[in-house]
Parts: C-alpha cells; sequence; structure tokens
C-alpha cells in the first residue's frame, strides 16, 4: 500500500479530469490511471515520533532508526540534553527537530564518568566468582551515572514548561533506550505508547523480571557469567549463581530509582513495573549472534539494522588500502569512547601491528604511539562499515561494541576482540562460540598474543567460513530488520488500543 504525507496536491492535479470532459484516448488512459492510484494510496498517516536516546554507540544505532523513519514522512523530534557526546544534528538527520533542555552537570562530569566506567573495564574482569569485588570497585561509577542519570531526569520532568509543550506536540510514540531511566515516565506523562531499544542489561535483570522474558538457567547463560548455552552440570550451577548475584546487586544499587518513579507518578510504584508497560522491546542482536532462547511476542530481534553495503572509501585511504597488495588490511578499533589508553598499552597494541604484514587502520586518538610501524596509519575516525566490507579486508580487530560486531557479521569478516566494558566481553564471547573470533583480555595480552591472535583468523580458513555462515543468516532475513523495526514503531503509532503482546504473565500477583 502506497502512503503519502500529503494529499491535496493529488486531488487538485486530477480535479480537471472529469470524464466528461475527457476528449482523447489519452484523457481517458490517464483518468484511468489516476483512479488506480487512488485506489491504491491508503489512509494517509504522518505520525510524530519522540526519541528519547542515549549516547554514544546507542545514538549511532538509534539515528538509522530516526533517519528511515524521516525518509517514510514522519515527523521527529529528539529530546536531548544540551551536554552531549555525540547527540546533535546532522545533514543525515536535518528534518528532525532537537528538543534540547539544560542540564546542571557538564562535559567534564560525563567524561569523568566514563573514564571511570572505561578503567573499572579495563582493570576488573566480573566473574561469578568476582562479582562482588567488581561491583565493590564499580559503586562509585554507578552512583555518578545514578546521579546524572537523576538530573537528567529532572531536568525534563520537573520542567512544566516543557512538559507542556511536548503534550502540545501530540506524539504518536515514544522510543527511549532501556540504558537510560525516565523515558518510560515521560510516555506515561504524556500519555502515549512506548517501546524500548535494548542490546542487554546485567543478567538480563530488566529483560526477566519487568518484560517478563524467560531465561531458563539450564540453557540460557546469563551476561557476564563468560558462558554459553552448552554448559556442564557445574556451569548450570555457576550459571543460577550469575543471575541471582546480580539479581541482588541491581536491586541494591539501582533499586533508589523505585522511589523516583512512585514520586513522579504520585502513586507507589517500581521502575520495574513501569518498564514492564512497554509494548515493544527493539532487541539489538538477531540469531546469527544469540544463543537459543525462549522469546515472547513483543521482544524483536533488530540486530544489525545499521548495516549497509559498504560505499567507496576516500581517496587517500583507498590509496593506502589498495597498497597492501596480496595481504589485505586489518581494521582496528576499540570504539567512540576509548580515548586514553595508557602509553605503555598503545605501544604495545602498535609493536603487535608492526609485526604484521597486513597494511593497518587504526583508529586512534592521543599520543602517538612511539613503536608505530610504517604499516600502520593512525585516523581519529574511519568508515568502519565501508572498511569492513572492503574486499581487501582480512581481519577486524574490536572492543567488541555490538554495532561494529553486526558490522563484521554483515560482511563476513573474522574478529580479534579486546573487550573494555559494559556488554562487551559477552560479545565477545558470543563470536567466540559462534566461530569467528579469538577472544583478548587487554590485562593479560601482549604483543606476541595479538599477533597469533591475527593470524590465527585470517590463516585459518574456518574463522572465514563461520564469519560467511552468520552473514548469510543476517543477510537472508525474510524481513530485513530495519523494516520490522519501523514496522512496529509506526504500528503503535497506528492503533489506538494496548497492543497487549507481553501477555497476563506480567501483572501476575499473589491476590
Amino acid at each position: 500500500m502506497l502512503v503519502f504525507c500529503s494529499q491535496g496536491e493529488h486531488w487538485h492535479s486530477i480535479s480537471h479530469l472529469h470524464p466528461t470532459v475527457a476528449e482523447s484516448q489519452e484523457d481517458l488512459a490517464l483518468i484511468h490511471l489516476l483512479t488506480l492510484q487512488l485506489v491504491l494510496v491508503g489512509n494517509i498517516f504522518c505520525g510524530n515520533v519522540l526519541i528519547w536516546p542515549e549516547d554514544g554507540s546507542h545514538w549511532l544505532y538509534i539515528k538509522v532508526v530516526i533517519q528511515e523513519l524521516l525518509h517514510r514522512g514522519h515527523n521527529v523530534s529528539i529530546l536531548t540534553p544540551s551536554t552531549t557526546f555525540l547527540i546533535k544534528p546532522s545533514d543525515d538527520i536535518a528534518a528532525a527537530r532537537f528538543e534540547v533542555f539544560p542540564v546542571p552537570y557538564g562535559k567534564s562530569a560525563m567524561d569523568s564518568y566514563m573514564q571511570e566506567l572505561i578503567m573499572l573495564g579495563l582493570n576488573n574482569k566480573p566473574t561469578t566468582l568476582t562479582f562482588h569485588s567488581f561491583y565493590q570497585a564499580a559503586r562509585k561509577c554507578v552512583r555518578s551515572i545514578n546521579e546524572i542519570h537523576r538530573q537528567r531526569c529532572e531536568a525534563v520532568l520537573g520542567n512544566p514548561e516543557l512538559m507542556a509543550r511536548l503534550k502540545k506536540s501530540n506524539y504518536d510514540v515514544l522510543v527511549a533506550d532501556l540504558i537510560l531511566p525516565c523515558g518510560d515516565l515521560i510516555a506515561l506523562k504524556l500519555n502515549i505508547p512506548f517501546l524500548f531499544t535494548v542490546r542487554v542489561t546485567p543478567a538480563s535483570t530488566l529483560e526477566r523480571h519487568c518484560g517478563k522474558m524467560p531465561a531458563p538457567p539450564s540453557y540460557v547463560p546469563a551476561i557476564m557469567s563468560g558462558l554459553t548455552d552448552r554448559m556442564s552440570f557445574g556451569e548450570r550451577v555457576k550459571n543460577i549463581i550469575s543471575y541471582l548475584v546480580q539479581d541482588y546487586i541491581y536491586q541494591s544499587w539501582w533499586g533508589e530509582w523505585d522511589s523516583y518513579y512512585s514520586q513522579v507518578l504520585g502513586r507507589p510504584t517500581t521502575r520495574c513495573e513501569v518498564i514492564g508497560k512497554a509494548e515493544i522491546w527493539l532487541v539489538r542482536t538477531y540469531w546469527d549472534f544469540e544463543f537459543p532462547l525462549p522469546s515472547l511476542p513483543n521482544f524483536e530481534f533488530v540486530g544489525g539494522l545499521h548495516c549497509q553495503p559498504a560505499k567507496p572509501l576516500p581517496e587517500e585511504m583507498e590509496e593506502f588500502v589498495q597498497s597492501s597488495g596480496e595481504h589485505g588490511i586489518v581494521v582496528f578499533s576499540l570504539g567512540s569512547l576509548v580515548a586514553n589508553l595508557t602509553d605503555e598499552r598503545n605501544n604495545m597494541l602498535a609493536s603487535a601491528l608492526s609485526q604484521l604484514p597486513q597494511k593497518v587502520l587504526w583508529r586512534h586518538k592521543g599520543k602517538r604511539p612511539e613503536t608505530l610501524g610504517a604499516n600502520t596509519r593512525l585516523y581519529e575516525w574511519i568508515p568502519q562499515n565501508d572498511l569492513l566490507g572492503h574486499p581487501k579486508t582480512k581481519a577486524f580487530i574490536t572492543h567488541g561494541g555490538i554495532n561494529g560486531i553486526y558490522e563484521a557479521i554483515y560482511h563476513g569478516v573474522p574478529t580479534v576482540g579486546i573487550p573494555m566494558f559494559a556488554d562487551q566481553p559477552d560479545n565477545i564471547e558470543h563470536m567466540k562460540a559462534k566461530g569467528m573470533a579469538v577472544g583478548l583480555d587487554i590485562k593479560t595480552m601482549d604483543a606476541e598474543d595479538l599477533v597469533d591472535a591475527v593470524k590465527a583468523v585470517i590463516l585459518n580458513a574456518t574463522y572465514k567460513e563461520n564469519a560467511m555462515r552468520l552473514s548469510q543468516i543476517q543477510h537472508d532475513q525474510p524481513i530485513k530488520p530495519l523494516d520490522r523495526a519501523f514496522f512496529w514503531t509506526e504500528f503503535l503509532m497506528l492503533i489506538d488500543f494496548p497492543l497487549s503482546l507481553c501477555g497476563f504473565h506480567i501483572s501476575l500477583t499473589f491476590k
């Protein structure tokens, strides 16, 4: 069905073509054609979408959804604080409206907590046996994050003028990042449906307890447990412990949000109860990546929706890539937010890269490593998707962010993972289990380890074969992930009743 955002022009263009005044066969043919067009044109609808985005790589992901919404004629407003890392207007979303609200914290506060988070990941590896010590080290960082998030929430919900302006805009749906609190509260205050985008929360706590996603511990490994779906009896016991420990820690550390949610809504509630009201959960993975697990109708797996065929590289970069000859290139990036590894670590990485026969394109900010080889070029930014789709690309060295992981899957590129923090260790564990990656520990690895890992994924054909197998699964989906994400977003705008795909089990009590 064709959908147009304006019908006036079409009606005006045929107003003079009534059959009684048709003077030729050409006129009649045109009338028939335009009549057929009117039959095909459905209800005219342009929705108003409000976005509550998280920063960093999360923004790069949701930005693709915003582009698609704009492309299909919807109005998009982005509710964002005045202090951000990456969230800002750009040419590719020029039609979007940015609703910027002031916040009491500055860029330095965000830089500080982000570096705390990165250093936490660099210096501590959470496992079932070390969760307690890991979260003890993480306590300060979590407090900083909670405080910034609280200030961000209050800057919107505690601003009557802003809320009145949002209410007046008559939004049809709110798209929120689950990791960022209060998107659900804003939607309830505006009396509109909302959906979440999410990669994962620790031990899938919010997905399991709030979204009621089943997670049998016998074969669904807890996030950050280091386990796969194939567990021995002892590993299944370890998995249960992982779930229990992380559930306890989550409630202990993030439970303070329950009182804030109750205060805003004026009634006793919990953040989890409000999260459970989400109509749809857009999960940023797919079955090429995930281990088998039971799901629910309102959980839609749309991993890789941002991936696309490679575009031509900048001329200078293409010349460097072509100079690699038969050895090809290695793409190296530790993400958009990691910029201050120690000189010692950077020199170790540079030394390893200099020993490779491939040319290396390294996304790097900061001081130039002293051991940088002639085969390596540093770039503050690289067109990562286009490089991974280049025929000369042999391997990808990555921190394991889900965006980069899916670009590697999409283009079938074997991977060496050096995870830093958050979901990255779990992402690399998935890729190792799927047979397309080797994982390294940034705290213990040396130059020889990195050289051996890169050579392994390039010279052992199994890694490439497995990468291409996952790539085929990603490409051969009957409905593309971006189309599915758009369908559910637009569907929520069109209906005027609760979707209710989550089932009654979400509200079961002992009464």
